[in-house]
Order: C-alpha cells, then sequence, then structure tokens
C-alpha cells in the first residue's frame, strides 16, 4: 500500500467521481477503479457500496477514509517541514480563479513570484465563481481568487485586496464626459451585465436596489472581455471592476466614470481548503499575494 493508493482513494471519496479523482491525479478513469479495487483485496472488504446509485461508502470504507486522511496529512506535514528545514522553495501551484482576477489582478503578483522563487511553477485555470469554490473543496487546486468571498465551513478565506466598481462607457456616449456621476443617472440607460449567478452581478443588482432604481440588462454576459466589448462597441453601459479597464482606459477605447461620494468595492479573496497542509512555496505565495502595496 503506497501514498499514492490512499491520495487516490480519498480524491475519490470527496469528489464522489471516478472521473473527477483521475483527473485530479493525471491517471484514467479506469486506473481509479482499479486502485480501488486493489484497496478492497488488501483490506479483504468492500469500501465502496456499488448497490447504490449514488457514491457511497461502506462503513469500513468511511474508517479507511478517514484514517487515510490522517495518515496524508501527517505525510504531507512531514514534506514541508522538510522542505523548509533544506530552505527549498520548489514544486507547482495549482490556482482555479475567475477571468476578471486571472488576467487583471493576478499577473504582477506572478510575475513578481516567479522572480523571486524561479523553481515553482504556477498554474492558473480560469473558471466560473461557483466552480473555484468546488475545485477547492475537491482539492483539484491548491488556492482559488475569487469576487465577494462567501463563507464557507471547510474553507478557509485570506483577503486579497479590495478594487473598486466604476461605470464604463463608450468614449462618445453622453455619460462619458462627466468625471462623475451620481447613481440616479443610469435611470433610463441601455445596461449591460454579468449573468445573475455571477457575484459581481449580485453586487450590482443590490447597489440598484439600494438606489431604488430598476434596471434590466438589455444583455448579459458571463465574463469581463465580452462586456467591454460590448461596451466599446457602444451597446450601453456597465458597472465594472475599475482594475480589468485600465488598459481600454489608457488606449482611449472605453470611458470610465466614478459613482460621486460613493465607493462601491469589490472585495477578493484567497482561497484554500482547511486543514490543508501549505508547502512553504504555497506559503510564500500567500505572502506574495498578501503584500498589496506596489514595490513593497
Amino acid at each position: 500500500m503506497h501514498i499514492d493508493n490512499l491520495r487516490i482513494f480519498a480524491d475519490l471519496v470527496e469528489t464522489k467521481s471516478f472521473s473527477k479523482a483521475a483527473k485530479i491525479n493525471n491517471i484514467t478513469q479506469s486506473a481509479v477503479s482499479q486502485q480501488a479495487r486493489a484497496m478492497e483485496r488488501n483490506f479483504k472488504t468492500l469500501l465502496i457500496d456499488r448497490s447504490q446509485k449514488q457514491f457511497q461508502l461502506t462503513r469500513e470504507g468511511q474508517r479507511i477514509y478517514e484514517t487515510a486522511k490522517e495518515i496524508l496529512h501527517q505525510y504531507d506535514k512531514l514534506l514541508s517541514e522538510l522542505q523548509e528545514m533544506k530552505k527549498v522553495i520548489s514544486g507547482t501551484i495549482r490556482i482555479s480563479t475567475i477571468y476578471s482576477i486571472g488576467l487583471h489582478e493576478l499577473p504582477p503578483y506572478i510575475k513578481r513570484f516567479l522572480h523571486a522563487y524561479p523553481s515553482v511553477n504556477v498554474r492558473v485555470e480560469y473558471r466560473r465563481s461557483n466552480l473555484v469554490y468546488e475545485d477547492i473543496l475537491h482539492n483539484s487546486v491548491d488556492f482559488g481568487l475569487v469576487a465577494f468571498p462567501v463563507k464557507t465551513r471547510q474553507i478557509e478565506m485570506i483577503p486579497f485586496r479590495e478594487d473598486r466598481l466604476v461605470l464604463i462607457t463608450h468614449p462618445s456616449h453622453p455619460l462619458a464626459s462627466k468625471t462623475e456621476l451620481e447613481l440616479e443617472d443610469l435611470s433610463g440607460q441601455k445596461f449591460i451585465g454579468f449573468d445573475p449567478d455571477i457575484p459581481t452581478r449580485k453586487a450590482v443588482d443590490q447597489i440598484f436596489r439600494d438606489g431604488k432604481l430598476e434596471i434590466e440588462p438589455v444583455m448579459e454576459f458571463d465574463n469581463i472581455e465580452t462586456v467591454k466589448r460590448a461596451v466599446e462597441i457602444d451597446h450601453g453601459v456597465s458597472i465594472v471592476p475599475q482594475a480589468t479597464v485600465a488598459q481600454e482606459f489608457a488606449q482611449g477605447t472605453l470611458a470610465v466614470i466614478p459613482f460621486k461620494g460613493k465607493e462601491f468595492a469589490r472585495p477578493l479573496a484567497i482561497l484554500h481548503r482547511k486543514g490543508r497542509v501549505l508547502t512553504p512555496a504555497m506559503k510564500k505565495f500567500v505572502e506574495t499575494l498578501s503584500t498589496v502595496a506596489e514595490g513593497k
């Protein structure tokens, strides 16, 4: 029985999916099934109740899973301590994040981190916000980055930074000449929004409710890039994170207008599964992201 057998079994239990466990461990679905049967032969007992339609462990399978988690935790802790003793900063860090953070907020931090620790690989996957939480819970990634983080019992949240929400318009739009605007100025405007299930959209909807504005989007998109393109061709206006439109503002393809006397904040957070052992490389990565001030 190798440590990899226990890790694959734990991933299978937590994802309740042979295909997802296979993806996490870079093996085939058949290999995951063979590993599970090999463990059953080793312990001479059934671990998975195959009479059920949904994935379910037997009582013995649950006990082995609990012990496997303890062993894996101690093993990962030992590896991390050995790396710290050797002052080794290496390995691969897997990140799941939404488009707006991955494309516009994260790159300067990754550049700084890789410059300081060139022996570390950083892999970034772009996902919808709800799937980032799923990736964390299933141990598919090491860290997640989301906007408007939601407290979850099994997930640790570390504040990353705050962006502010601003209005964007086509440069020739009547509102583009304003240096700042009132929320009421949006009344009657064609509004382009994110899909209803996206956290930034939910925050914008709350802003409208608080301002007693009834605004129904004329278009809805699932990512920031498509929203910006629609505004650039003057199909409407939108409220977006300021950091995501810095390039378009500098190039003159979008006008960016802040709200008068109000700061609509967009909090960002780093997520990782509670109880997860962080390697020296992971700890340094969190330190880098937690260093908000430029050049610090």
